[in-house]
């Protein structure tokens, strides 16, 4: 069926939105057929007028998260839909099963397991079937923790050293706090609260997989380590987005037929710091990150968060945006002994700009790239289905992804 436009940005007026719009018009190719859509024509053609000058003719077109009409007749229209419309809990499943039961290809920026839960439960089969591509967490969680272990996989597999054994990826990064992963903090917590069955998902290691009953019953670092030390002295503690991570990661080795294998142990902590200053805000995550999170089921503590944590839809200025980074070093031994490291990085605050590119790459990568991509369809991951081709993208773009050989 004929589609008007190759790609369509839902949520194009939000904060993140519109960056990820200014991405796309300053680097998609010219002849890409773009449009911005979301509730408000006038707030969509605030955002266009202050597009580089390729953005400023793209069509406007008017949906709603909440009108199931408009999400039908905008995912027939498209080629590819991205949608930075949050929480994706609340929001989002509409969403994917327009797509999926368009043929439409799909990214989000999704950090919420019982969300790509419900969407893959509900609507991998459609989208296998009309053959959409369903790419959830398409920014800064967890495409570097996901391109990094394939990268890792590539490396070892060409050198025949065996498969992927014990990963630890150590995060660092500086930037400001998204307003969305806070809502959707919240969402998640309320939802953990009330229903049994969301806690008992958020505790299983392989909450994403496609087949729970086939997973190895290899054991898994915990998601909430207690500080230490890495070999070059930095401290690390809980990484606040690691329980959400490796289960992208896991998802995409089964994915993938378990390539990068069975034995697989993959954790994820955060970079604190060196010295006494390091040791103090490991432990202040350490103690820290599940108050924040009990706070918010609790609405007089609730309120007070509230006052002080970003709003969705919010986000830093360009300055902070500018100058933020973020770095994932990656160490891996396999199975026949050999070390690796990996390294994923890039300028931008990790959360704002930095995302605003891992999303518009991925929106071409779809739009651009189809015949290069992994040949699958249905509910997928990055590295899953956008593979090496979504890399290289994000090198040219300035990031850097890479894996090597080391000393043990």
């Amino acid at each position: 069926m004929p589609r008007d436009h190759d790609v369509v940005l839902l949520g194009a007026s939000g904060f993140v939105g519109a960056l990820v719009a200014e991405h796309l018009a300053r680097h998609a190719p010219r002849d890409l057929r773009v449009a911005l859509a979301g509730r408000s024509r006038e707030r969509l053609r605030h955002v266009r007028d202050g597009l580089p000058d390729a953005g400023r003719r793209w069509p406007l077109l008017t949906a709603d998260t909440g009108d199931d009409a408009s999400l039908r007749a905008l995912a027939r229209s498209a080629r590819v839909l991205v949608s930075t419309v949050g929480p994706y809990l609340r929001h989002g499943l509409p969403v994917v099963e327009a797509c999926a039961r368009a043929g439409t290809h799909y990214a989000d920026l999704t950090g919420e397991v019982p969300f790509v839960r419900q969407a893959a439960d509900a609507f991998d089969e459609v989208a296998r079937a009309t053959g959409a591509r369903i790419v959830h967490a398409c920014g800064y969680d967890a495409i570097p923790s996901d391109l990094a272990v394939l990268l890792l996989h590539r490396r070892v597999a060409a050198d025949g050293a065996g498969e992927l054994g014990h990963v630890r990826l150590v995060a660092s990064a500086r930037g400001g706090v998204s307003g969305g992963t806070v809502a959707s903090a919240r969402g998640i917590a309320d939802l953990a609260a009330r229903d049994p069955q969301v806690r008992r998902l958020l505790a299983d290691p392989f909450a994403l997989s496609p087949d729970r009953a086939a997973e190895p019953r290899t054991p898994q670092p915990t998601d909430t380590p207690l500080p230490g030390r890495t070999v070059d002295g930095r401290w690390v503690a809980v990484s606040p987005m690691g329980s959400f991570d490796t289960r992208v990661v896991r998802r995409s080795n089964a994915l993938q037929g378990w390539a990068y294998g069975r034995d697989l142990r993959y954790g994820e902590v955060a970079a604190t710091g060196r010295g006494t200053q390091g040791a103090l805000a490991a432990a202040a995550l350490t103690v820290g990150l599940p108050m924040a999170l009990a706070a918010l089921t609790l609405p007089p503590a609730r309120a007070l968060l509230d006052r002080v944590l970003p709003a969705p839809g919010t986000g830093p200025d360009e300055r902070t945006r500018r100058t933020g980074w973020f770095r994932m070093d990656v160490h891996a031994v396999t199975t026949t002994g050999r070390h690796y490291r990996a390294l994923a990085a890039g300028p931008g605050d990790p959360g704002y700009a930095a995302t605003a590119v891992m999303l518009g790459e991925s929106a071409l990568a779809l739009a651009l790239d189809t015949e290069r991509l992994p040949d699958r369809a249905g509910s997928l991951t990055p590295a899953a289905g956008l593979g090496d081709v979504l890399t290289e993208r994000l090198r040219t773009a300035g990031h850097t992804y890479e894996a090597a050989p080391r000393s043990a």
